[in-house]
């Protein structure tokens, strides 16, 4: 039993931080009408093209976003969640990937 126990206080702890994280989430949301600010959804079509500023403010705009982030090929990224940024991830050949908002 004593092995078990450090183990459940962990997941306890664990369990603690996501609802944290999701509080913060819902009350973000809330403050925008139940809107998230950014939405990727319509933009998706811009996958293979070649990423610049003139992409950029594009995407910034098509999206709603108030902050960005480009994801370079072969890089960390954190995984903290933004509703207001957009990423956009591109490849050796400056193409984009991957569009995404969080």
């Amino acid at each position: 039993m004593m092995t078990r126990l450090p183990l459940i206080l962990l997941a306890t702890l664990s369990l603690a931080g996501c609802k944290a994280h999701w509080d913060q989430v819902r009350e973000e949301l809330a403050h925008t009408g139940g809107n998230p600010p950014c939405d990727a959804t319509d933009v998706q079509g811009l996958i293979g093209q070649r990423v610049d500023v003139a992409m950029m403010e594009r995407l910034m705009k098509a999206t709603r976003a108030e902050n960005f982030r480009w994801a370079p090929p072969n890089s960390a990224m954190t995984m903290d969640y933004r509703p207001d940024r957009l990423t956009v991830a591109y490849d050796e050949q400056m193409a984009i990937t991957r569009i995404s908002c969080g």
